[in-house]
């Protein structure tokens, strides 16, 4: 009889835990012997004879867990990022990795990014304070309807939220570090479609830069104090990618001075935020506690996922949507 494969499930906190780790779970069924870490156990024993480690969040993992992961066949990420496991490392140790990439959360991504540009249009912040004091009809707001997007990052979420932008009736740019196909141009309804280096050119003339990046070492503060500069003051910019991708202390120098007409933001520099930073209190922000990705939708997506690869290793196959191999560089639009 063949031997069913030992899964070690690392997982968040408690509050932390579910859909995430139910959905798993149902998933995953009986199929294979389950376990769940548990940090105040000895390392050791808990990774002895482990053929596949689900990491939730990919923020678990330590270079004493790679030590001591000589059997395993799999490092699966349960979510995208990667920024804060030490990839180089997994990679000397010649451990598989592999993650459940843009494409299972880009449709809750976009519809954040929209309810931001929405929100930041019709003056959300504004209206909420004249609703509590009983000052109706004011203020006025704008329409997107042929403001310019440009989407730094062209994956599944800068597409998704492409298609939406079109919708209503703006026009929109890609940039990315591959080249953008004719065909994605006319499926997408893309003005323009253009390499990193464009941004410069694009961004005195946007009304809305959003970003779709991974972070790593090239993409940490590519949105700059200089880059800020160039945008309209009456410019927005959407985040609901990684935090550190833009330098936060600018960038709210900038919305507090009226540099900057505003922000929605998901994500911030260092998490969770000091619920008193002043960022949070400025009024052309609109921001959420990181859930911009977070739904029951991406939770069952993500958990097919790591349950399909699961059974490529069970049946001797190579796992899909490895990162191991990827050399690290400015992986634009695949968040």
């Amino acid at each position: 009889m063949k031997k069913q494969l030992k899964v070690l499930l690392l997982k968040h906190p408690p509050h932390l835990r579910d859909p995430w780790m139910s959905d798993l779970l149902e998933e995953l069924g009986d199929k294979y012997v389950l376990r769940e870490y548990d940090a105040q156990l000895p390392l050791a024993p808990q990774f002895e004879d482990v053929d596949v480690v689900v990491d939730q969040g990919g923020s678990h993992g330590l270079r004493e867990m790679a030590d001591l992961c000589g059997a395993l066949q799999l490092w699966q990420v349960l979510g995208t990022g990667l920024d804060k496991l030490d990839l180089d490392y997994w990679r000397q140790k010649k451990i598989r990795v592999a993650n459940t990439p843009g494409q299972f959360s880009a449709v809750p991504l976009a519809e954040s990014a929209m309810m931001y540009m929405l929100m930041l249009m019709h003056r959300w912040t504004e209206s909420q304070e004249n609703l509590a004091k009983g000052i109706f009809y004011i203020p006025f707001g704008e329409e997107l309807v042929d403001k310019r997007l440009t989407l730094f990052g062209f994956g599944a979420s800068a597409q998704a939220l492409a298609l939406r932008a079109r919708a209503f009736g703006m026009k929109v740019s890609a940039l990315d570090i591959r080249t953008i196909s004719d065909s994605e141009r006319q499926q997408f309804g893309l003005e323009f479609a253009g390499k990193p280096t464009d941004l410069d050119n694009l961004i005195p003339d946007t009304d809305f830069l959003s970003l779709h990046l991974h972070l790593n070492a090239e993409t940490r503060g590519i949105i700059d104090e200089r880059r800020i500069g160039l945008m309209k003051p009456t410019a927005f910019l959407i985040n609901v990618a990684r935090g550190a991708l833009v330098d936060e202390a600018a960038m709210y120098r900038a919305l507090r001075d009226g540099r900057l007409g505003g922000a929605g933001l998901d994500v911030f520099a260092s998490e969770p935020i000091d619920p008193n930073n002043p960022l949070l209190k400025l009024p052309n922000v609109i921001a959420t506690n990181h859930i911009s990705g977070t739904t029951l939708g991406t939770s069952r997506r993500r958990a097919k996922c790591v349950a399909e690869n699961i059974a490529r290793i069970a049946a001797g196959l190579d796992p899909l949507y490895r990162v191991d191999e990827i050399v690290e560089q400015v992986v634009a639009g695949k968040a």
